[in-house]
């Protein structure tokens, strides 16, 4: 299958938009405030152990009110954990408190009081001992008054023996190890595919070719994820790494996502050639892979400060369940089409075989989509802040077995369903087809 011009285009974007961006997923996050009225703006969350360091670098500020008599006590910053900011709420809702930096619920980190001869800038270094996961929140409790400012935050953690700063939060610390094991795995998975290929060249299809694409790809991503998360945990910043871990991320996104539909249509196994309502998904999934990932770097880039934030990460888990929906329809409508061929073209055996491998197929895209889309989300917010990594190797686990059971049962091999099917399978199916056809009726 030849692909259209227009991928290559979507994908040089791709590049393009991720290296205009000046990425700041990262400890160390820089955030651009202007003229901004809210109440409220988180700026970041981190997990802190009993040596946690927040250092705090503000500049450039400027409000739009500089009435000398402005009670500046109702504008700073605060960290506050996600159960203590629900009974914050609950505060300023009976009327206890007018102001969140009030509540005895939060950690006052710097008041804009404290400025000294109006001055526009501020440094601060916070010593944290209280081990959970807090947000870095700016208040601003005074009505229609906006504010502007550049601020640079920095969140790490000392190691116990070595005093070494760690600017990955508790409970991901250990992700670059997670990552690069995994990665490993990948290009063992890799090898080994490389070897059923060539030992089952006779048998070998196009596809065969791309799934090892797939799995190169999503190797590669891991290992970039790993180097990636190893350099922020050491610098606070990731200088690039982000820009390669997004380029594959991308690629693996669109690659993945593209041979399901292929093995859905049964592209290259049952035929050479896509039909146009086939080609159409295609053109669907690649241009939406292309908005989830430019979602995905707007939503690091910005951080949760941007006003722009929460609509990013609304579009990235709307497109991403509309890819996962969109990659189903091919899988249904090789279903449909088989179960009509085996009641008119006399091969009931091969297309009831075929029928078969299709819905189990099915099936398991479903779990697949289900369990990594859903079940890990509740996960996240069950899971303590020590151990959300154990969150990730729940997703990448049933990504690995996703990929495996792919594998296995599509793997070129002459007894395969697709290909071979002797005389006494063609009766047995033929009859365990007609007696489904009666149970339906």
């Amino acid at each position: 299958m030849a692909f259209p011009s227009s991928l290559l285009l979507l994908l040089l974007l791709l590049i393009a938009l991720s290296l205009t961006f000046s990425l700041s997923l990262a400890e160390i996050r820089f955030s651009d405030i202007r003229s901004d009225d809210r109440p409220i703006i988180p700026l970041d969350e981190f997990g802190f152990t009993h040596r946690g360091r927040l250092e705090l670098n503000v500049t450039k500020i400027s409000l739009s009110n500089p009435n000398a008599n402005l009670d500046l006590s109702g504008l700073g910053f605060f960290l506050c954990t996600r159960d203590s900011w629900l009974h914050v709420l609950q505060q300023i809702e009976d009327g206890e408190i007018t102001c969140a930096l009030r509540s005895n619920l939060v950690k006052p980190v710097y008041t804009f009081d404290s400025l000294r001869n109006d001055a526009r800038s501020f440094n601060s270094l916070y010593l944290h001992d209280d081990a959970d996961q807090y947000s870095l929140v700016f208040a601003n409790c005074l009505p229609h008054l906006k504010i502007s400012m550049a601020v640079r935050s920095a969140m790490y953690n000392l190691d116990g023996k070595s005093d070494v700063r760690d600017y990955l939060s508790a409970g991901r610390t250990i992700l670059p190890r997670v990552y690069f094991l995994f990665s490993l795995t990948y290009f063992c998975l890799a090898g080994a595919w490389i070897y059923v290929l060539y030992k089952k060249r006779l048998t070998v299809y196009g596809i065969h070719f791309f799934m090892l694409a797939v799995v190169v790809l999503k190797a590669l991503n891991l290992l970039c994820e790993a180097e990636d998360k190893s350099y922020i945990k050491r610098t606070g910043s990731a200088h690039g790494w982000d820009v390669l871990f997004y380029i594959f991320s991308f690629l693996k996104g669109i690659t993945l996502f593209t041979l399901i539909v292929l093995i859905g249509t049964g592209w290259s196994f049952l035929k050479p050639y896509l039909q146009d309502k086939e080609k159409k998904v295609l053109m669907i999934v690649i241009p939406l892979q292309v908005v989830a990932n430019i979602a995905q770097v707007a939503i690091d880039e910005s951080g949760p400060y941007g006003q722009d934030w929460v609509t990013w990460k609304q579009v990235f888990l709307l497109v991403d369940v509309l890819c996962c929906c969109a990659v189903l329809f091919p899988i249904v409508w090789s279903i449909k089409n088989l179960r009509e061929a085996a009641r008119t073209d006399g091969k009931a055996a091969v297309n009831l075989m075929k029928l078969t491998l299709f819905r189990q197929y099915y099936v398991f895209v479903i779990c697949y989509i289900y369990f990594t889309r859903v079940v890990v989300y509740a996960l996240e917010t069950i899971t303590s802040y020590r151990y959300l990594w154990t969150t990730v190797v729940a997703g990448e686990l049933a990504t690995l077995a996703f990929y495996v059971y792919t594998g296995y049962k599509f793997k070129p091999e002459a007894h395969n369903p697709y290909f071979v099917v002797d005389d006494e399978e063609e009766e047995a199916a033929a009859e365990a087809l007609k007696l489904e056809d009666e149970f339906e009726l």
